[in-house]
């Protein structure tokens, strides 16, 4: 064996030890790009179902929406109706007795006065 042998037996046996130390990484890199893909696969047979039952939520809750519009707008509805109903009962019992407070006030005043003296 010549010193050319000698060396070239010790470059393979390089060669062998870099190309081991190298497919060690390489083997869990598969292993990780492995489980990315069944992860992703069982992320996608997950997430149909979730979409179809996220959209029949929406579709429920813009139903009750619109019911909560109809219920809104008709208690706006009966506020006005029952402003209104306050401002025809102020207008024709409030006067009157707004009048019968001021005479009630002038007929005490009237009146204490009198048991003064």
């Amino acid at each position: 064996m010549s010193g050319g042998d000698v060396a070239a037996i010790i470059a393979a046996s390089g060669f062998v030890l870099l190309v081991l130390f190298l497919a060690v990484p390489l083997l869990k890199l598969g292993r990780v790009l492995d489980e990315t893909r069944n992860s992703i696969r069982d992320l996608n047979e997950s997430v149909a179902p979730l979409l179809t039952e996220l959209t029949d939520t929406v579709t429920e809750t813009n139903k009750q929406l619109a019911k909560v519009d109809v219920i809104t707008e008709n208690v706006a509805e009966v506020t006005t109706n029952i402003s209104s109903l306050v401002a025809v009962f102020s207008a024709t019992v409030g006067s009157p007795l707004v009048k019968l407070a001021g005479l009630t006030k002038g007929l005490r005043s009237t009146l204490n006065s009198k048991n003064k003296k």
